[in-house]
């Protein structure tokens, strides 16, 4: 019986690890539609590490092109942000047709989906005391791109990743008003996003740590 579950684990890692390597020697048809697989190669990272050695013969590199189509990140100073804009109205309508299902019609929450709406409470910051109390949008979150960063990476839970960056401009422009953080009339881009500042922005203490990548 031993021997029987060895040789089907051992059939099974072997067709995993053909899968991996025909994905990578065929792997070249990836990022074809952006021009010619051959000259991306001479593109790829700049890190300057070495492929390690018992990785050989399982896929190959990414190119510059896969790489950038991943690089979909937002920091706190906005780096990252694309071009393209969105208002309250737009947002409200997306809000209903996207995420209504799981954060409620008002982002009050629904069942184990979070509340995105709400700035109580207004004074003091006590949650480390009381965790009951629901972290929302508008009472604990220190940074406003990274309302951007999460739902364009994230969201909506069914198909993340599927919102244009306008879509998802809209989203954040509609739940920053209903957190009474701006007005309805704001529009938002990668300008304007970066400059709002959050009510809990004093609240966290600053990572002044040094060294690694210098992106954060």
């Amino acid at each position: 019986m031993r021997a029987a579950l060895v040789r089907r684990i051992s059939a099974s890692m072997i067709a995993a690890a053909t899968l991996l390597v025909g994905c990578g020697g065929a792997g070249d048809q990836l990022g074809r539609h952006d021009g010619d697989a051959a000259s991306d190669r001479s593109s790829l990272s700049t890190s300057g590490a070495r492929w390690p050695t018992r990785y050989a013969g399982i896929g190959r590199r990414a190119t510059r092109t896969e790489e950038q189509a991943w690089n979909i990140d937002v920091n706190a100073n906005g780096d990252g942000l694309p071009p393209g804009s969105g208002r309250y109205a737009d947002g409200a309508s997306l809000f209903a047709q996207k995420c209504a299902a799981c954060h409620g019609l008002h982002g009050e929450g629904l069942a184990t989906y979070p509340k995105l709406v709400g700035r109580d409470p207004r004074d003091g910051f006590p949650f480390g005391q009381d965790f009951h109390l629901a972290k929302t949008i508008g009472n604990y979150w220190p940074y406003s791109t990274t309302l951007y960063d999460y739902i364009h990476r994230a969201m909506p839970l069914t198909a993340p990743g599927s919102l244009r960056a306008d879509q998802t401009y809209s989203l954040v422009a509609y739940l920053l008003a209903e957190n009474q953080i701006i007005d309805r009339t704001t529009v938002i881009d990668a300008r304007s996003l970066p400059r709002i500042r959050m009510p809990a922005r004093d609240r966290f203490v600053v990572d002044d740590r040094v060294g690694g990548p210098a992106f954060r």
